[in-house]
């Protein structure tokens, strides 16, 4: 079998824009929980990217702005991404939806493998939709369901998230999932862009 790199370079997007955000905070307790098997970048930057607009990638003269520039430079040299956000009027957030109409077309997200961790069962119906949505972008979604924690109202931070033997055992369950994902992909000839 071959064994993907080690550690695993995770892109971590969140969906919340908000600083006290229960799904930013879950994505941080993540990235102190995998370490050091895992690498998680969180980007907690996507606020800074502009509305989709189709027009910027269809003129080669045109230069992408560089938000938009940081993502896709990202997603590229990731191992995997991990995505957690909230339900909003029974949606995905704007903020992460608008993130991934600019990957859209961007070949290297393509087969990557990524695992929806969720902060909040009850919100299925934003789950449902995301994962159609990363389905329909041919990504690499690991999971029958999402990586559900029941954190919404628990009144915990990173620091507490990290410490709870539960949020461990599903954020080392999503690690494995996505690591797991590499190793199919690589065994089975999974084409990844770009191609190897």
């Amino acid at each position: 079998m071959i064994e993907p790199p080690s550690p695993l370079n995770v892109l971590a997007l969140c969906g919340s824009l908000r600083q006290a955000s229960v799904n930013k905070a879950l994505l941080r307790a993540a990235a102190r929980l995998a370490a050091p098997q895992a690498d998680v970048e969180v980007a907690d930057w996507l606020g800074r990217l502009p509305l989709f607009n189709p027009d910027l990638e269809a003129d080669p003269e045109v230069e992408l702005p560089m938000p938009v520039q940081a993502l896709r430079l990202g997603v590229a040299h990731c191992d995997a991404i991990l995505v957690a956000t909230p339900e909003y009027a029974h949606g995905v957030s704007g903020v992460l939806k608008n993130a991934l109409d600019w990957l859209v077309s961007f070949e290297p997200f393509i087969h990557k493998p990524v695992a929806v961790i969720n902060a909040s069962p009850r919100a299925h119906h934003a789950d449902d939709a995301l994962r159609e949505i990363l389905r329909t972008m041919s990504a690499g979604l690991v999971g029958e369901r999402s990586f559900a924690l029941p954190l919404l109202g628990a009144q915990l931070d990173a620091a507490g998230m990290a410490a709870s033997p539960d949020v461990a055992a599903v954020v080392a369950e999503a690690m494995a999932a996505l690591r797991a994902e590499r190793v199919r992909q690589a065994t089975q000839g999974v084409p990844v862009f770009p191609f190897r």
